[in-house]
């Protein structure tokens, strides 16, 4: 994003990509608090919903880097449209569904359409706009898909209430029918010429034959056994077709991911680091609304669950302003390495929960963790891209946002285990419900807080790193930073640590 000239973007094209950014992350976030409702009405157990979730993070990881490619093959509007009419029919689907298959199939059909709506819509904004009017876009944007994340659980607990959980896929099916003729009529076809025309589908089949066994095992290996054939065998075709995903990547004329990227230090860091702290927030929501609606918890409903949330969601983007300053002056990787040892701290706390805790004993520890989580994640989602030459950008943005959609994944795979392993063996030895429920959550703050501990760690990769872009830059890579990884093209020569 270097074009010096002040062109702003139409209307139509900013509404587009906005609207649909807010509903994209809206409907991501929300789904954690209906997963009771759901379960309650299609007769299906949590830990079988569980896969609307992982399974959503799954196809995203896999169809993130693609259908942005696909869009610059075949025409981004194009293909953004498509990603709207398929994201319309999986809300049709899961809010027609009477059993749980419905409801998983629809979600991870969802994850392929809101990785395509939230990458051609970035590119729809880019190629729309430049100078400084693409950058206040591209904040815009970033504030959307920030606010829709915040705001989900809360639209989703209201919406249960009022019109039942099928109501949020409803209402999310019908604003993004009206996105398409605002697009259709405002926006502009684009391509880009100078990009090998070479889809890498075989990247794309490999990275989901990566996951998929990884986030079964998990939420089959203490039904299996974690010594046994099935449990075995699923790690096992894990690491056959991560051979064969780097074997692949070497020879793709248009590879997923770029390998020769891994060698920057401060690109592996800043990756590592929005992948922990994606895998914690999502995990993290995931196990909180769980507990916060359980009946031997706090017995919320959808709504009040969903207002609970709202602490941690606005501390996250309340420290937005001050990220861009504090990296400025203590360095990135130390802003990571500060924003995960806050994140530990809060984690931490989180782990002598009791079943006598109220819910103010809560607040503390999650806006703390909140505040570091957010911290972490906004020089990291700047530093990987920063930290390139200009020609290899998008694909360090392609690596970065991958990589949010495969923490998410693996992670509330690893917590639901976590969460549903310790609760079972709690109430095995005789105690009460409640603090077998406890016992779970107090675990999962545990794991949570090991994998912070790991985040400071990475000060080691990231040590080097300083903010490169201009302020505007950052502030528009922090605003969307829990969401979607913003291209920044470097403004110096990038270091390689």
């Amino acid at each position: 994003m270097t074009a010096r000239e002040d062109r702003k973007a139409g209307g139509g094209v900013l509404l587009a990509a906005c609207v649909s950014a807010l509903v994209v992350n809206a409907n991501t976030s929300a789904v954690t608090i209906l997963l009771p409702s759901i379960s309650d009405d299609v007769g299906a157990p949590i830990a079988q919903l569980q896969w609307a979730i992982t399974g959503y993070s799954l196809v995203g990881a896999a169809v993130i880097v693609t259908s942005g490619a696909l869009g610059d093959v075949l025409g981004r509007r194009k293909v953004f449209i498509a990603g709207l009419a398929l994201f319309i029919a999986s809300c049709a689907l899961i809010a027609l569904s009477t059993g749980a298959a419905g409801v998983v199939g629809g979600r991870m059909i969802q994850g392929a359409s809101g990785a395509t709506i939230l990458a051609c819509g970035m590119s729809l904004l880019s190629v729309a706009s430049s100078g400084p009017s693409q950058m206040r876009a591209v904040t815009l944007w970033g504030a959307a898909s920030a606010a829709g994340g915040a705001l989900g659980p809360l639209i989703g607990g209201v919406l249960v209430d009022t019109t039942g959980w099928q109501g949020l896929f409803w209402i999310d099916a019908a604003i993004a029918a009206a996105c398409v003729p605002v697009t259709l009529r405002t926006v502009q076809e684009s391509r880009d010429p100078n990009r090998s025309r070479s889809i890498d589908w075989a990247g794309t089949v490999l990275v989901a034959l990566v996951l998929a066994p990884v986030v079964l095992a998990l939420s089959k290996g203490n039904d299996w056994g974690w010594a046994s054939v099935a449990t075995l065998g699923c790690f096992a075709v894990s690491i056959v077709a991560l051979v064969l995903f780097v074997r692949v990547e070497r020879r793709a004329s248009a590879p997923l991911v770029d390998l020769d990227l891994l060698r920057n230090r401060i690109l592996v860091g800043a990756t590592l680091a929005i992948l922990l702290v994606a895998g914690s927030i999502n995990a993290l929501m995931y196990v909180l609304s769980l507990y916060f609606q359980n009946p031997d918890g706090f017995g919320m409903s959808a709504f009040e669950a969903g207002l609970a949330t709202l602490p941690a969601a606005a501390a996250m983007i309340a420290i937005t302003p001050a990220i861009t300053p504090l990296a400025g002056k203590i360095g990135g990787g130390r802003a990571v390495a500060l924003g995960f040892a806050l994140a530990t701290v809060g984690f931490a706390a989180l782990a002598f929960v009791e079943a006598s805790w109220t819910y103010a004993a809560f607040i503390v520890p999650l806006l703390v963790l909140s505040v570091g989580l957010g911290l972490a994640n906004g020089p990291a989602s700047s530093g990987s891209t920063a930290a390139v030459s200009a020609d290899q950008v998008g694909s360090a943005a392609g690596i970065s946002n991958m990589a949010r959609y495969v923490g998410a994944a693996v992670a509330v795979a690893a917590i639901a285990m976590v969460n549903n392993a310790v609760a079972n063996n709690h109430v095995e030895d005789g105690e009460s419900a409640a603090d077998a429920l406890a016992a779970g959550l107090a675990a999962c703050a545990l794991m949570m807080a090991i994998w912070c501990v790991a985040g400071v760690l990475l000060i080691r990769l990231m040590r080097r790193h300083r903010p490169t872009g201009t302020p505007a830059v950052e502030r528009a890579a922090a605003a969307a930073a829990s969401t979607h990884t913003i291209p920044i093209e470097p403004t110096a020569r990038p270091v390689h640590a």
